[in-house]
């Protein structure tokens, strides 16, 4: 009861700070306000709730709650691809690859990359998610330095252009896109649906999970192949949230204050959508603009993962 309880209070949080978002200042401009405004919620709905999702599962699979999917390197692919697609192309680069094919390749690569990465580290026995971390650190700092020195070649009117991919947006979201992007997420979650119920066992560790009956192989694969699907359409539509899913992920768990995940995963989702909604209210209201959200985020972000680090050591 308590737990529902949390989730409801969780729920009219989220709800107060969206309907504020929509209707502040709005009055006498409903018709113009109105639909833009409800195509960002959409698009911070959507991010959020991927994000929440992916870095829970991840976390469990991982059992480690300091880790987030970004390190599998698909923020750092999703910034080398943009950034080589100026440099080949230039200015005109973004209107030779429209949204919708800006999309489609980035969520194409990404999983791609993802899948290839899986495959190949799904062939190695025993904990192969260590090396399934350690490949994906390495591929990530290897994209970020590649995508670093395009960008040192380029000339300053170009590096205006990638530098709009280098932050996340939810000012210039396409209908179509964002319907495209919810496809994607909500059928990823319903086919891997029935992998979720082994959640709760998975968060005792592989053996505790494998003498339980659960297949671990099996099991593991198809939730890290959910999780790729949701970063990847994620990151795609709204460019990369580094912290994001450290920090919702985090005070869910104490917020939720059981291990059992159908708590968790709402509450998360829940304080995910709710801290986009208000982080966006601040950007547009007290600073006008003249910062970016994922700016606060990973400001915010770096900080708790220090205090993070900090209570492991001492534990």
């Amino acid at each position: 009861m308590r737990e529902l309880w949390k989730l409801l209070l969780l729920g009219a949080l989220t709800i107060g700070l969206i309907t504020v978002f929509l209707t502040i200042d709005a009055a006498g401009n409903w018709d113009y306000v109105l639909p833009r405004r409800a195509r960002k919620i959409g698009a911070i709905a959507l991010t959020g709730a991927a994000i929440a999702y992916s870095t829970v599962m991840f976390q469990t699979l991982t059992n480690n709650k300091i880790l987030t999917p970004s390190l599998i390197g698909l923020d750092s692919l999703y910034l080398l691809l943009h950034t080589a697609i100026v440099f080949v192309f230039g200015s005109t680069a973004f209107t030779t690859f429209g949204k919708h094919e800006q999309f489609a390749l980035s969520v194409v690569l990404m999983i791609a990359f993802a899948m290839l990465l899986f495959l190949v580290l799904f062939r190695i026995q025993g904990r192969y998610l260590y090396f399934l971390l350690l490949v994906g650190i390495i591929c990530g700092t290897f994209f970020s330095s590649v995508s670093s020195f395009l960008q040192m070649l380029l000339d300053p009117n170009n590096f205006l252009l990638v530098q709009d991919k280098l932050f996340a947006s939810f000012n210039n979201v396409n209908a179509d896109i964002l319907l495209l992007a919810a496809a994607l997420s909500i059928g990823a979650v319903a086919f891997f649906h029935r992998e979720f119920k082994y959640l709760d066992v998975l968060a005792l560790g592989r053996e505790h999970a494998v003498n339980i009956g659960v297949p671990y192989d099996r099991t593991v694969r198809r939730m890290l192949i959910c999780v790729a699907v949701l970063v990847a359409v994620s990151t795609a539509l709204v460019g990369p949230i580094t912290f994001l899913g450290l920090i919702v992920a985090n005070v869910a768990y104490r917020v939720a204050g059981t291990f059992r995940h159908s708590v968790i995963i709402p509450a998360a989702v829940l304080i995910s959508v709710a801290a986009l909604v208000g982080g966006q209210l601040v950007v547009e209201r007290v600073f006008t603009f003249s910062t970016s959200l994922s700016v606060i985020l990973n400001f915010i972000g770096g900080g708790y993962f220090l205090i993070l680090m900090l209570k492991e050591n001492k534990t």
